[in-house]
């Protein structure tokens, strides 16, 4: 958050630095809910906020891997990235996720509270579908980074579009670590989701405790430490305003329309005409021809110097 805070009062702002200490917070609140629980084994109520918490918070790290990967499709593949298609598809996907995160949470709590075996048989499914939708989206932006790397581009010899700092290789690195981390933590929870029920005292060894902390809190730890050091506040950053303009680019002439009367010009010919209607006098269309002005006779001289 200090970061965040820092960045934004230098005129940089960046979201995702705040979601991820949001997510930090989140992973507070989960691992207090967990010692609470183990001293108040008999408290129902804790187990579910404890079991909520631990499954919901990584949400929040697939969510900005996602779209940092998409920032890297936007700029490799423009057609593909700004397209209509692509940006429905990724927001069907934040929309799914907020369902199945009502699904899971829904399943958890009933899951407590009933004997029934075929409600019980009904949520583990639906808790499975869960951990199933969440995998598939940790694991997303390893193809999506693979196509972006491999497949052949518009106007191949042209550089991808340039944005934040840092290099291209770094950024995919970046977004390509987290992701394997991502999805193999994501892929243990599910995996041991998926295994028989055993009894309480001869568990698995992935039930054991160091298990449990390495697959969740452990990669997770990693990935967030791998967002601060490599800078993605630096290297992922991209104007306000380029979803509107479907580009990147940080050559606007927004901050100059601003300061010409807060109007929003998009190119160079808007700027200029708009500036000439605010100050005629000033903006005269001059084109020099042997050291007189085209429009008006100058030193008793014609346009065509007679």
């Amino acid at each position: 958050m200090r970061l965040f805070k820092l960045n934004l009062s230098r005129g940089h702002k960046f979201i995702p630095s705040a979601v991820t200490f949001g997510f930090c917070m989140a992973r507070i609140v989960a691992n207090i809910l967990r010692i609470a629980w183990a001293t108040r084994q008999t408290n129902v109520r804790l187990g579910i906020a404890a079991n909520v918490f631990v499954a919901a918070g990584v949400l929040l790290l697939f969510i900005l891997n996602l779209l940092y990967c998409q920032r890297l499709l936007r700029a490799s593949h423009p057609r593909l990235g700004w397209s209509r298609s692509m940006s429905y598809f990724i927001k069907a996907l934040y929309i799914i996720i907020a369902a199945t995160l009502v699904i899971v949470i829904t399943a958890t709590v009933q899951s407590f509270y009933t004997l029934n075996a075929d409600i019980r048989r009904i949520d583990r499914n639906l808790q499975l579908y869960g951990g199933s939708y969440l995998t598939f989206i940790s694991f997303l932006p390893l193809p999506i980074l693979a196509y972006v790397q491999l497949a052949p581009r518009k106007g191949r010899a042209q550089p991808v579009e340039s944005f934040g700092k840092g290099s291209w290789t770094a950024k995919c690195l970046i977004v390509g670590t987290a992701g394997v981390l991502l999805t193999l933590g994501a892929g243990f929870r599910l995996g041991t989701s998926a295994m028989p029920p055993r009894p309480v005292f001869h568990p698995a060894w992935y039930h054991h405790k160091a298990c449990f902390y390495i697959f969740n809190f452990g990669l997770e730890a990693i990935v967030v430490y791998l967002f601060l050091l490599g800078r993605v506040d630096q290297r992922f950053y991209v104007p306000d305003g380029s979803s509107k303009v479907r580009n990147y680019s940080e050559k606007r002439k927004d901050g100059y329309a601003a300061s010409l009367g807060g109007e929003k010009v998009q190119d160079e010919e808007e700027v200029s005409e708009f500036a000439k209607k605010r100050n005629p006098g000033k903006y005269i269309e001059e084109k020099i021809i042997d050291g007189c002005l085209e429009q008006e006779p100058v030193c008793g001289m014609s346009p065509n110097g007679y």
